[in-house]
């Protein structure tokens, strides 16, 4: 596989080789330094390898290419010179050892500090397997190859885990290393207090020698002289790193109140330009962090504990997490910033969050049994868990959004986590925390395991558009997070998945809802979706409309791990919505052919058998038809659908002949009525005849706003005072960010100069959704508008996701 690859426009290579060695369990000790916008520390990994990892044959070895025989030479790290003191180090209150890191205290944005960094130049490596001349007389040495860019490796060693007191009952022999490791993985989960301490304190043992290392520009790659197998390997070792400012993988910006904060963004590179680490999905991993920082400062993270600062020496804070669920390295989050918790004003009974015995009957969800997954503490096995409709949530943000968190988003948390219950049964995770993010987000929402990022734009106007935001990162618990691809190609798996469900779970959560008022309104925003579908489909290349692009490759990777997703780095596809839609569509297909009740009680039983597991197309496909009686099937088969839905660019034929029905819809129709009302009015003369009668429009939902105002925007010209009296009637400025995005593009294309200070706020306040306005402000080839996007891009683009602020300037300049 050659991964020399342009970073803004290619495949993304998952390089680690996970079919030699995985990575079981993660220890990190970090402090985050604002200062020099880097974040510093050690990482141990504790190492697991399985009789797959033979020693490999000399037929196939890939040797290194000659012009990057210097990438394959490994080195012993230069020696740091090391401060007597150094008063930002500090230990945590669990004890982590106190590590020193040199040239603390600058902004690194060279990477010439004598260390090895990530090199712009890839080193030509075309496997996992490597024969490299390593001065060790021919003999070949096996690699640990980590996924790692935009990072600062310091030093690599082995930990002598050994050491620590009390390991010994482990092992008869203290120098069988590796078998402690393999002892301490192997507890089982109701041990798992025990394990956690047995990680934290084998990561605090000594270093026990150091371990030759190199980089490329994705990749750290890791040997000890003398190991030829994956079994002789190190299995636990540390290595010393830091951040980058410009790194990838976090963005470093400041929040709605001014005041800085660093989080992760969702990057397409994902977290290896956070910490080394296996990011293909299949190496599954637990975790615990220290991270440390000022006092001022909050530190949230993807953990199953509520974590509470513990008050360091200088005004400085350690905070502990820890996961003890196997999650792939990429859904590791972290957010560090003057955050507040923002609390009901008054809390009410269904706020308050506590598992309890369940009763005979309610055993709708309760699938108490063995579970599908690899041992760890799963709350499918618990009883109580089962009936905890809401699980414990807390809000943070930035103080200034207190009221409107208190108005629009706590009170939709406990409705919202109710209605996912009564869909899908236990909650896949113990907690939630939800954070309000920066203006810079470039996405509405995004879901770790336990924490969710919510973008500002979902506050404003009525609770529909956060409502149903925050179902669809809900509803990724269970699919995206409990249920994950195997192949990241099969991206439909997760947003499908939860954009069918945002839906279901929306129209429960909305308890005043006659049930023929629900289905109407998932009838509306179906027919918005094919709209945006059909958009999507006319403008975007082909090749990225496919849904499972791999076809009966899916799922398959090389002999060492390694693999690449197709378009990953490409920056079209972050703006892209048609796994999102697609799959939303295929999934209605399949629940309206089988019925909703049959459907969504296979749905639970297919949560049930594969939650805390990795899955393909098929395996959700071959279940279902498994599943449904074969009356409810005909022409159904995992073929057709492969054929018709996941292989094919373009609009599925099956949708196609719904595209009718989709229009006739009742909220649609009301809106076909309102239409005609604004075209006659914009056709009248500026002075009207008294005898006109004056129109009188309905009020509308936001989702038929927002189809009004598309509907609107075919029609050739617009007068100012229809827009004008648009404005009036609808109070579009104060609704929600969907509506005012149609709003901001009929001002655009007719000039309405009046409601240009609409536009400059939307660029500011909703950068995840202001891209394509950028493009129709210049396209316009209208002076004042190009000043204006010149102008709004120029306020925001040092703090706008990187991604977004590259393809605006290439719109721009």
């Amino acid at each position: 596989m050659d991964i020399k690859l342009d970073p803004s426009r290619d495949d993304l290579p998952l390089v680690a080789n996970t079919s030699h060695i995985l990575v079981k369990h993660y220890v990190l000790d970090l402090d985050v330094d604002f200062e020099s916008q880097v974040i510093e520390g050690t990482i141990v990994l504790f190492l697991e390898s399985g009789n797959r990892f033979k020693k490999r044959s000399s037929s196939t070895e890939v040797t290194c290419p000659s012009e990057s025989n210097e990438a394959c030479k490994f080195r012993m790290p230069e020696p740091c010179q090391i401060p007597v003191t150094n008063t930002k180090t500090f230990s945590s209150k669990i004890g982590y050892n106190d590590f020193v890191i040199c040239g603390k205290g600058e902004k690194d944005t060279s990477g010439k500090d004598g260390n090895h960094d990530n090199q712009e130049q890839a080193s030509g490596i075309s496997s996992s397997k490597y024969c490299c001349d390593t001065g060790n007389h021919g003999s070949e040495e096996f690699l640990l190859v980590l996924d790692c860019c935009d990072l600062s490796v310091l030093k690599v060693e082995e930990v002598d885990v050994a050491a620590v007191p009390g390991i010994e009952k482990f092992t008869r022999s203290p120098k069988l290393r590796n078998q402690i490791v393999h002892e301490v993985m192997a507890l089982p989960a109701d041990r798992w207090r025990e394990q956690l301490d047995y990680y934290a304190r084998c990561s605090q043992a000594p270093g026990c020698g150091e371990l030759l290392f190199d980089t490329d520009t994705w990749s750290l790659q890791i040997r000890k002289t003398g190991a030829q197998t994956a079994t002789d390997f190190p299995h636990a070792i540390r290595i010393q790193y830091r951040t980058k400012p410009q790194g990838r993988s976090v963005t470093w910006t400041s929040d709605q109140s001014g005041r800085p904060c660093v989080y992760t963004v969702g990057s397409p590179i994902n977290n290896r330009a956070l910490f080394p680490c296996q990011e293909p999905p299949v190496a599954m991993s637990t975790w615990q962090a220290t991270v440390r920082a000022a006092a001022s400062f909050v530190v949230l993270m993807s953990g199953e504990n509520s974590a509470k600062p513990t008050q360091l020496q200088e005004d400085y804070s350690s905070w502990h997490y820890y996961l003890t669920m196997p999650m792939p390295a990429s859904t590791f989050t972290i957010a560090v910033g003057s955050w507040t918790e923002m609390k009901p004003e008054i809390c009410s009974s269904n706020d308050v969050a506590t598992e309890r015995s369940f009763s005979p009957s309610e055993a709708d969800f309760r699938y108490i049994g063995v579970c599908g997954h690899m041992e760890y503490p799963c709350r499918f096995q618990k009883a109580s868990a089962t009936t905890q409709k809401i699980i414990p949530h807390r809000v943070f943000a930035p103080a200034c959004l207190k009221g409107a968190c208190q108005e629009t988003l706590l009170p939709l948390i406990p409705p919202c986590l109710s209605a996912a219950h009564s869909v899908l049964g236990t909650h896949p995770f113990s907690r939630l925390d939800i954070l309000i993010v920066p203006a810079n987000f470039s996405s509405l929402g995004m879901a770790s395991p336990h924490i969710v990022f919510l973008s500002q734009s979902t506050l404003t106007g009525m609770s529909q558009l956060c409502g149903t935001r925050l179902c669809h990162e809900i509803a990724h618990a269970w699919f995206g997070l409990a249920i994950g691809a195997r192949d990241w190609t099969e991206e439909w798996l997760s947003e499908g998945f939860a954009t069918h469900l945002e839906d279901v779970f929306w129209a429960k959560a909305q308890q005043q809802l006659a049930p023929h008022e629900a289905r109407e309104q998932q009838e509306l925003r179906a027919c918005l979706r094919w709209r945006r579908l059909q958009d999507e489909v006319q403008n975007s290349p082909e090749e990225m409309q496919v849904l499972r692009p791999n076809k009966e490759k899916t799922g398959h990777v090389s002999d060492s791990g390694s693999s690449v997703i197709r378009h990953g780095l490409n920056p079209e596809k972050v703006f892209m919505q048609v796994h999102y839609l697609k799959g939303y569509f295929l999934l209605r297909f399949l629940a309206k052919r089988l019925g909703e009740d049959t459907y969504f009680s296979f749905l639970r039983k297919f949560v049930h058998t594969f939650h805390g597991q990795l899955i393909l197309s098929q395996d959700f496909l071959q279940m279902l038809l498994e599943n449904i009686p074969e009356e409810k099937r005909p022409e159904l088969s995992v073929g057709n659908i492969f054929r018709d839905w996941l292989e094919s660019s373009g609009i599925p034929q099956p949708l196609q002949r719904e595209r009718q029905a989709l229009a006739e819809c009742g909220l649609a129709q009301q809106v076909s009525a309102e239409v005609a009302k604004w075209v006659r009015v914009n056709r009248r003369p500026r002075k009207r005849k008294r005898k006109d009668r004056e129109e009188v429009f309905e009020k509308l939902l936001p989702d038929q706003l927002v189809l009004l105002l598309e509907h609107l925007l075919k029609q050739r010209t617009v007068t100012p005072r229809t827009l004008q009296s648009l404005e009036r009637i609808y109070r579009l400025s104060e609704q929600d960010a969907e509506v005012r995005h149609r709003w901001c593009e009929l001002i655009v294309k007719h000039k309405y100069t009046k409601a240009y200070r609409d536009v400059e706020r939307f660029l500011q306040e909703d950068q995840a959704m202001g891209i394509y306005l950028y493009g129709e402000l210049m396209l316009s080839e209208d002076p004042r508008q190009q000043h204006l996007a010149r102008r709004c891009f120029e306020l925001s683009r040092e703090q706008m996701d990187k991604s977004s602020a590259e393809v605006v300037a290439e719109m721009l300049f």
